[in-house]
């Protein structure tokens, strides 16, 4: 017997839904590009949640495997990763986004100004999107929720470090490593500070 999908029928409309919302970022770009002869962002990146990932966080939340949670209750099946250069392009591109027609803000954390304690660093946003596919509440135009989190090339880098130490799970001196973590978020964040302040210098006089 074959198991079925957590994403149930709604299943092959995530990548299309990932794709087009992807498309609307690089209009955006495209535009800005055009308009300030300089891009918002270095990477864009989408992704489905995985069946697996997207069960374990059912069971970790306490929340029945349906397709109900999966596309309702948790909200980032669908999610996008936009890594900038400097850090003013994380808030442009976030203003940017709050503009778009058919996608509202319905959550929003700011780790860049307000890190967490171990360092990480980034901008996360939740959009209840409509779109041109039915949805799990029967509603066509349907609703779909859209994670995207806004980074910097180094907050990236950071992150993607973090991750791997997260589920390696026979490393000798993890306190060592978390404090290590911790410094190089630090000298990052002053990093992307000190170039920021460099582009401004750059261009203060356009």
């Amino acid at each position: 017997m074959v198991a079925t999908s957590i994403y149930g029928e709604y299943e092959a409309y995530l990548p299309q839904i990932l794709e087009e919302m992807m498309n609307k970022i690089r209009v955006i770009n495209q535009e800005y590009k055009e308009n300030r002869n300089c891009k918002l962002y270095e990477h864009l990146i989408g992704r489905i949640k995985t069946e697996n990932s997207m069960r374990e966080k059912c069971q970790r939340k306490g929340l029945a495997m349906s397709t109900k949670n999966a596309l309702w209750e948790i909200k980032d099946a669908i999610a996008i990763r936009v890594v900038c250069g400097f850090v003013d392009d994380i808030y442009t591109m976030v203003e940017q986004l709050r503009a778009l027609s058919g996608w509202r803000v319905i959550q929003e954390k700011d780790y860049v100004k307000n890190a967490k304690p171990n360092g990480y660093r980034s901008y996360h946003m939740i959009f209840d999107i409509v779109t041109k596919f039915p949805d799990i509440n029967g509603r066509q135009p349907g609703h779909y929720y859209l994670e995207v989190q806004l980074r910097t090339i180094a907050m990236d880098s950071w992150a993607s470090l973090e991750h791997e130490m997260k589920y390696k799970h026979d490393i000798k001196d993890p306190e060592k490593i978390t404090k290590e973590l911790k410094r190089c978020a630090d000298e990052l964040a002053s990093c992307d500070i000190s170039m920021q302040t460099i582009r401004q210098l750059i261009h203060e006089e356009d």
